[in-house]
C-alpha cells in the first residue's frame, strides 16, 4: 500500500435546506454539517464512498489543513494508492451531528437566544446523524453510494445507514460495532458522563463563555481510553513500570507509566473536544439498537437491507466483542443477505481497526474493488 497522502484539504459546510425532524420528537430548525471530501466523483456517480468517524472523531479523515500539520484520523488508510484509494474513489467524510467539529451541537449558537446551546440542544440519535448525512449526499448529487464504511459508533451509522436507506448503500463495511451496546458498554459510558456532570464548572451545561468542566472531560476521556485498549496492549505497553523515577513517591502523584499515559490523554482531550457534546454522542450511541426494531413481529430491520457487507471485528476487542458481529451477521444471514465476516487477530483492544494493520488494509481494498465492479456490472 502507498505511504502517499492525500495532501491539502479543506473543510466544507453544509447547511440543510429545511429544518431536521428527531427522532425523539422534537425539531431543529437550522442544522450545519462539516464535511471534506477527496478523489473525483467519476460521471456516472458510482465511486462515492462515506467514511463514518467514531466518538471523539471528525471529518478530517485524511490528508493536511492549510497551515497544520496533523494528518486526518484514518490517514493510514485513506489517501492514493491506499486502502480507500482516492485515485479511484470519492470519499466523503462528515463530523456527526451532537458533536463539535464544525457541525451543529450544544456548542453551537442557538439561534433563538445567540447563545450557545447547552442541554438546550436536543438530544440526538445515530438515525438523526444518519438523517443529517443523507441530507448532505442529496446535496452533492449523489443517488446510491458504493460502500458505507464506519468503526464503533461510525459502524452504528453504518449499519443505519443500510437499513434506514437501502436503496443508497450497494455495499457497508461496520468494524469494531454492535447492533446496540451491552450493559458494561452503557455502564462505561454512564460513569464517563457522570465525572463531567460532576464537575463544578459544567453548570447544568452552560459553561460557554466561562471555565470549562475540563477536569470532569479528562477524567471521562480516561475512562474511555480503558474500553479502548486490552489487558495485552496495556500490559505489553506499560506494564508496571514505573514513569521517570525509580521507587514509589508515596504520594498521589503519577508513579506508573499507565497512569501518566491516562492523565496525558485525558489532559490533551479537553483542548480539542466539547463535554456536552461527549455527553450527547455516548448517549446517542447508548440509545442505538438494531434488534428491537422490527419490519415486523419476525424480522429484524436486516428484512430490509440490500447492502452486500463486510463485518470486521478484532480479537482483543473486549468493548464490542466477536460475540457481537457474530450476532449481527447471523441476523443478515437469516434474510439471504450477502456478508462476508472477518476476525482479525490483533491486541490492541477496541482502538485496533485506527491502527495500521497490513490484513485490515488488504481487506478494504479488496472488498472495495469487488464492490466496484459488481456495481459496474
Amino acid at each position: 500500500m502507498s505511504n502517499q497522502s492525500f495532501g491539502l484539504v479543506e473543510k466544507k459546510f453544509f447547511t440543510l435546506p429545511c429544518p431536521l425532524a428527531l427522532e425523539s420528537g422534537e425539531c431543529l430548525d437550522e442544522v450545519t454539517l462539516a464535511y471534506e471530501i477527496y478523489g473525483a466523483l467519476n460521471q456516472e456517480k458510482s465511486n462515492a464512498i462515506l467514511i463514518c468517524h467514531a466518538l471523539s472523531g471528525d471529518a478530517h479523515v485524511a490528508g493536511f489543513h492549510q497551515g497544520a500539520d496533523k494528518e486526518g484520523w484514518w490517514e493510514i488508510m485513506v489517501g492514493p494508492g491506499k486502502a480507500i484509494d482516492t485515485d479511484r474513489y470519492f470519499v466523503i467524510c462528515s463530523n456527526i451531528l451532537g458533536s463539535c467539529m464544525g457541525s451543529s451541537g450544544p456548542s453551537s449558537i442557538n439561534p433563538k437566544t445567540d447563545k450557545a446551546y447547552g442541554l438546550a440542544f436536543p438530544v440526538v440519535t445515530i438515525g438523526d446523524m444518519v438523517k443529517a448525512q443523507k441530507a448532505l449526499i442529496d446535496s452533492l448529487g449523489i443517488a446510491k453510494l458504493l460502500s458505507v464504511i464506519g468503526g464503533s459508533i461510525g459502524g452504528m451509522q453504518t449499519l443505519e445507514w443500510s437499513v434506514s436507506y437501502p436503496q443508497m448503500v450497494f455495499s457497508a463495511i461496520p468494524l469494531a460495532t454492535t447492533q446496540r451496546h451491552s450493559a458494561l458498554a452503557i455502564a462505561f459510558n454512564e460513569v464517563a458522563r457522570q465525572a463531567i456532570m460532576a464537575d463544578p464548572h459544567w453548570q447544568h451545561g452552560d459553561y460557554y463563555g466561562g471555565q470549562k468542566p475540563d477536569l470532569g472531560l479528562a477524567v471521562a476521556r480516561m475512562i474511555g481510553h480503558i474500553t479502548y485498549l486490552s489487558d495485552t496492549a496495556m500490559r505489553n505497553k506499560f506494564g508496571r513500570r514505573l514513569q521517570d523515577k525509580n521507587d514509589f513517591s508515596f504520594n498521589f502523584e503519577a508513579d506508573f507509566q499507565v497512569e501518566s499515559y491516562l492523565r496525558h490523554q485525558g489532559t490533551k482531550f479537553v483542548n480539542r473536544f466539547d463535554a456536552n457534546s461527549f455527553l450527547y454522542i455516548t448517549k446517542a450511541a447508548d440509545y442505538f439498537d438494531l434488534t428491537s426494531k422490527r419490519t415486523s413481529e419476525h424480522q429484524s430491520l436486516f428484512a430490509k437491507a440490500l447492502a452486500r457487507y463486510l463485518v470486521i471485528s478484532f480479537t482483543s476487542d473486549w468493548l464490542y466483542p466477536t460475540r457481537k458481529s457474530k450476532a449481527m451477521v447471523k441476523a443478515m444471514k437469516k434474510h439471504d443477505i450477502n456478508v462476508s465476516f472477518c476476525e482479525i487477530e490483533a491486541e490492541w483492544g477496541h482502538d485496533a481497526f485506527l491502527l495500521p494493520n497490513p490484513r485490515l488494509a488488504d481487506m478494504l481494498s479488496g472488498f472495495l474493488e469487488r464492490m466496484a465492479k459488481e456495481y459496474e456490472a
